[in-house]
C-alpha cells in the first residue's frame, strides 16, 4: 500500500499545508518583523495565530492600513507554521517561520499559492512553490478525468494520468530530498502514510489478507511520527491524525481492542505529561459521553483506572482524580458484562405493598429488555410502538425469547398509566415511585429512551439504545459469539431467591 497515485500525495500535502502549525524548537529568536500586503487586506484588525487541535491560539495582533500590515515584537517566535487570521479570527492562509523572522509576503486577491511573492524567507518561497505545484496537479487531474468521460479521448487520458502520476511522485521525492533542512519538509515526511505490505508474512496467525493489513495499519499507524517531540501537539496535522486513529481506525473495534491500542500509544508518551494529557484530554470526554457507541464507556473506565487512578496523570488535582473515581464507580454498574441490578417496581396497579411489585429478573424468557421510556418523548413513542409490533409477532408465533420490562420514565403517573392503557402495551409495565432502588443510578439512565438487554444470567449484554429492527440480529450475533448462551435458560429458583431476599 505504497503511495503511487499523485492525487493521494497532493491530497496529503494540501491537508498538511492547511493544517500543520508551529512546532516549537530550539531554533527561536527574541524578535521578529513579518509583513503582509495585498489588495485583499482591508483596513482593520488582523492576527497571527497557531493551531491547537481544531481552534486557534492568537500570538499577535496588528492593524492593517492601505492594504498592508506589519507584525513586530521583541519576543520569542518558535519555528513552525503560523496562520494569518482576519478580524473574525478566521484563517486566511498559513506561512512558515523557519529560516527567517524578518520577511514579507505579498499575495493576490485569491491568495493563491502561485501568486505568493516572498522577500527574506527561502522557507516560505519553497513551501508556496510546493503548494502551487500541488494545486497545478489537482487542476490537471480534473481536466484529465473529464477527458476520460469521452470514449474518443479515454485511451490518451489514461496515458496522461499515468504520466502525471509519475511526474508528481518524482516531484515529491525530489522536494523532500533537496529541502530536508526545512521544518515544512520534515512535517511532510513525519505525517506521510505508512507502507502496508501487500502479502501476509510467513507464520502469521491471521490468514485473511485484508484483516492482516488492517491489523498492520493499526499497529504501525504512528511509526513515522516522532512522539518524543511534544511540539507536534500544536499542529492540527497531529490533531487530524489523532482524530482519524481513535474515531475512524478504531471506531468499529470492541472495547478491549480499543483499550489495547490506546494504551500501546499512551504508554509510549507516558513519560511526557504534555503528550499524555494531549491525548487523554481529547479522547476521554468522547468515550465517556458517547450515547451510541457500544463499549465506549468501558474504554473510558479502563483508561481512568490505568492512568488517573494509578497516579500517571501528574497534572490531575486530587479533586479531579476523586471525581474520575466516582464516575468510574458509577459507570461500572452498567457496563457490558456487569450483573444487571434487579429492579422491583409496582406495575399499573400501583400497589404500595412490595409483595405485589414485579422483579425485572423473574421471567422465564432467556432475555430481558429493560425499556426506560417517556410518553411525552416522540422518539420513545415511536420505538415503543415498533417494540410492541415485534413483541406481538413473537408472542403470536410462540417464540417470545425476551420479556420487556418497560419502566415509565415519567413523574406524572396518571399520564403514564393512560398511555399504557390507551395503546394496550403488552409489556410488563412498571413505573411510579414504588421501586426498590434508584434505577437511574443503577443503570446510568440519563434520559429516555434508554435500553438495557440482560441475558439468561441477567448480565448486561447491551447498554445502548438500538433500533428495534436490530434486536433479533443482535441476539443472534451474541449467541454466535457466546454459544454457551444459546440454549441457556434462567434459573427460576435463583431468581425467586433474589426477589424474596430484596423484598423482605
Amino acid at each position: 500500500m505504497k503511495i503511487t497515485n499523485y492525487k493521494t500525495i497532493i491530497c496529503i500535502a494540501s491537508v498538511l499545508f492547511a493544517n500543520i502549525i508551529a512546532a516549537p524548537s530550539a531554533k527561536a529568536q527574541n524578535s521578529y518583523k513579518i509583513g503582509f500586503s495585498s489588495p485583499a487586506l482591508a483596513d482593520g484588525k488582523y492576527y497571527i495565530g497557531q493551531h491547537f487541535r481544531d481552534s486557534f491560539v492568537v500570538v499577535d495582533s496588528a492593524t492593517a492600513q492601505k492594504n498592508s500590515i506589519s507584525f513586530a515584537a521583541k519576543k520569542k517566535l518558535d519555528t513552525g507554521v503560523y496562520t494569518l487570521l482576519d478580524s473574525k479570527r478566521a484563517k486566511i492562509f498559513d506561512f512558515m517561520v523557519d529560516d527567517s523572522r524578518n520577511f514579507s509576503i505579498e499575495f493576490d486577491q485569491e491568495h493563491s499559492f502561485a501568486g505568493m511573492k516572498v522577500k527574506g524567507s527561502q522557507a516560505n518561497t519553497l513551501m508556496f512553490a510546493y503548494m502551487a505545484k500541488q494545486e497545478w496537479g489537482r487542476n490537471r487531474s480534473k481536466a484529465i478525468s473529464a477527458d476520460k468521460a469521452n470514449p474518443d479521448k479515454r485511451e490518451q487520458a489514461q496515458k496522461d494520468m499515468e504520466a502525471l502520476n509519475t511526474e508528481m511522485i518524482q516531484f515529491e521525492k525530489d522536494y523532500i530530498k533537496n529541502n530536508a533542512k526545512y521544518r515544512f519538509t520534515q512535517l511532510i515526511d513525519m505525517f506521510k502514510n505508512i507502507d502496508v505490505p501487500s502479502q501476509i508474512p510467513a507464520g502469521s496467525a491471521i490468514t485473511d489478507l485484508r484483516e492482516w493489513q488492517a491489523h498492520y495499519f493499526r499497529s504501525h499507524y504512528w511509526d513515522n511520527v516522532d512522539l518524543s517531540d511534544h511540539s507536534i501537539i500544536y499542529t492540527p496535522q497531529m490533531f487530524d491524525k489523532t482524530s482519524l486513529f481513535f474515531f475512524n481506525v478504531l471506531y468499529y473495534q470492541d472495547a478491549d481492542t480499543i483499550t489495547r491500542y490506546t494504551c500501546k500509544l499512551l504508554d509510549r508518551v507516558a513519560h511526557d505529561s504534555t503528550m499524555l494529557r494531549y491525548f487523554l484530554d481529547y479522547i476521554m470526554p468522547r468515550y465517556e459521553h458517547s450515547t451510541k457507541n457500544i463499549g465506549w464507556d468501558q474504554v473510558f473506565v479502563n483508561l481512568v483506572r490505568e492512568y488517573y487512578l494509578k497516579g500517571k496523570c501528574s497534572w490531575a488535582s486530587p479533586a479531579e482524580v476523586y471525581n474520575k473515581r466516582q464516575t468510574v464507580d458509577f459507570l461500572s454498574q452498567s457496563l457490558i458484562g456487569a450483573m444487571g441490578q434487579e429492579l422491583i417496581m409496582a406495575d399499573t396497579n400501583q400497589s404500595d405493598d412490595p409483595k405485589d411489585w414485579i422483579s425485572s429478573h423473574a421471567f422465564p424468557q432467556k432475555y430481558v429488555i429493560l425499556w426506560f421510556w417517556d410518553p411525552d418523548c416522540n422518539h420513545c413513542k415511536k420505538q415503543t410502538a415498533e417494540l410492541k409490533t415485534l413483541y406481538d409477532s413473537l408472542s403470536a408465533a410462540g417464540n417470545k425469547i425476551f420479556e420487556v420490562y418497560a419502566v415509565g420514565y415519567e413523574s406524572d403517573v396518571q399520564k403514564w398509566l393512560n398511555y399504557v392503557h390507551q395503546h394496550n402495551l403488552p409489556f410488563v409495565n412498571v413505573g411510579g415511585p414504588n421501586v426498590n432502588i434508584d434505577y437511574q443510578e443503577a443503570y446510568n439512565v440519563h434520559g429516555a429512551p434508554t435500553m438495557i438487554i440482560l441475558n439468561a444470567d441477567r448480565q448486561i449484554i447491551m447498554n445502548k439504545t438500538i433500533p428495534t429492527s436490530s434486536i433479533l440480529p443482535f441476539i443472534e450475533q451474541y449467541e454466535k459469539l457466546h454459544p454457551e448462551q444459546a440454549n441457556r435458560a434462567p434459573s427460576n429458583w435463583q431468581i425467586e431467591g433474589i426477589r424474596r431476599a430484596k423484598t423482605k
